[in-house]
């Protein structure tokens, strides 16, 4: 009986500590987001999550427009993809690679638009598909 009354006692102690827990205000930590991006020297730089690994890197312009040449990272920090840009339109060279290494296409683009040869692979580096841009856009243009 004696072991009785001691249980109940502290049940009861218990249930008004927890009561008590519940009247206090809940006062939470004010949430820190992660900063993912900087801008160096004219050179932007995205991160993934935890700022180890870079997502992308180029160069801006005045205006912070791509320009130049921007490289694509996985998050192994492995080279997937390449674009050349001139004032935040893409101009130039086109890679894009298999998470192999292997390249899955490459091609060229004049103010934004595809022109000229692309070429796409399989995993393996075979070649599958090459199609001409500039006689493609022609056609569709008469």
């Amino acid at each position: 009986m004696k072991y009785l009354a001691m249980f109940c006692a502290l049940s009861i102690l218990i249930a008004c500590g927890e009561e008590e827990e519940k009247k206090r205000p809940v006062v939470e930590e004010p949430v820190k987001e992660e900063v993912l991006t900087e801008t160096k020297n004219g050179k932007f730089t995205e991160y993934y999550p935890g700022k180890k690994k870079i997502k992308f890197q180029g160069r801006q312009d005045a205006e912070g427009r791509r320009d130049g040449i921007w490289y694509f990272y996985d998050e192994n920090g492995a080279q997937i993809s390449m674009t050349e840009y001139r004032h935040g339109i893409r101009n130039g060279v086109s890679l894009k690679k298999f998470p192999n290494g292997a390249v899955h296409y490459t091609g060229e683009y004049k103010d934004d638009i595809q022109v000229g040869i692309w070429k796409t692979y399989d995993i393996s580096g075979k070649l599958l598909d090459s199609t001409n841009y500039t006689e493609l856009n022609n056609k569709l243009r008469k």
